[in-house]
């Protein structure tokens, strides 16, 4: 079994599923990417996918699919894509491992690349399922 970049919660996913199904018959999926900007230094960045790049990563969770750009994937390895409601906002979430830091607004983060070895350890001392 291969190793996922990202895993989504359910809210995640029905977020993925809703923005799918409100978008016309083309779309189907979003892509998932880290681009330079904001304060901090890097933003998570998500567009509608109508056609998948063969080089993305492909992550599927009840029905709903994202693509991760090949760019992010050391940026965002181990990282839980989440969707949250609240009085004020509304969005996507990330709950990253490689996250360094944010500002104040929340919009940009500093990211470094995931270590692999620190990876590959974890993956073994897991118990197999």
């Amino acid at each position: 079994m291969g190793f996922a970049v990202m895993s989504m919660t359910d809210d995640a996913a029905a977020r993925v599923k809703a923005i799918v199904e409100n978008s016309g018959p083309d779309a189907k999926g979003v892509r998932v990417g880290i681009k330079k900007g904001g304060c901090a230094g890097m933003e998570y960045t998500i567009d509608l996918v109508t056609e998948p790049n063969v080089k993305d990563d492909l992550i599927e969770h009840n029905g709903a699919k994202v693509w991760v750009e090949p760019s992010a994937v050391l940026y965002l390895l181990g990282t839980e894509m989440g969707f949250e409601t609240t009085t004020l906002r509304s969005g996507f979430t990330f709950t990253n491992p490689n996250q360094t830091s944010a500002c104040g607004c929340g919009e940009s983060v500093e990211l470094k690349a995931a270590d692999l070895a620190a990876l590959a350890a974890q993956r073994q001392a897991a118990p197999a399922v």
